[in-house]
């Protein structure tokens, strides 16, 4: 993927609707994300983002089925404390995914709305994360074209 600077970006997808992708993946009991992880580019976003190889999702989602789905539940959290940590890293603002979170919501939530909520949060960081990726990779090249015009200039 390019820079923004070349008109591409390295994430595209800055502004996934995360209440709705938790509102389908609830409707197919996980099965949306089977498909949605590697598809969509989400599993290789994530490891880029987090700097290291992330378990697939299918392999969380197998290791649910003896655990009446905990696992995934607990893979996703994990996930999402880290997000929480880079985006503090990186000095985003709040509000932020965490493990407390995306586990809570999951839980004691009302049914149906509680994973959905849970999962917007989660991409909300996650959109936040890659757009600041995004603009930190644009300045670089910025301040490269500013030089090359201040020495043709001369």
């Amino acid at each position: 993927m390019k820079t923004e600077d070349s008109g591409t970006k390295r994430f595209r997808h800055t502004k996934r609707p995360g209440f709705w992708l938790g509102f389908i993946d609830f409707f197919t009991a996980g099965l949306f994300f089977l498909l949605y992880m590697p598809f969509g580019g989400l599993q290789k976003e994530l490891e880029a983002v987090l700097g290291h190889r992330v378990m697939p999702y299918w392999k969380a989602y197998l290791l649910g089925i003896p655990t009446l789905f905990l696992y995934p539940l607990v893979w996703m959290a994990r996930i999402a404390e880290e997000l929480k940590k880079k985006a503090i890293g990186l000095g985003i603002d709040g509000p932020y995914t965490s493990w407390r979170h995306m586990f809570g919501w999951n839980t004691l939530g009302i049914l149906l709305f509680g994973p959905a909520v849970a999962t917007h949060r989660f991409f909300d960081t996650l959109n936040k994360i890659e757009a600041r990726l995004n603009e930190d990779e644009a300045r670089p090249n910025e301040d490269k074209a500013r030089r090359n015009r201040d020495a043709e200039a001369s």
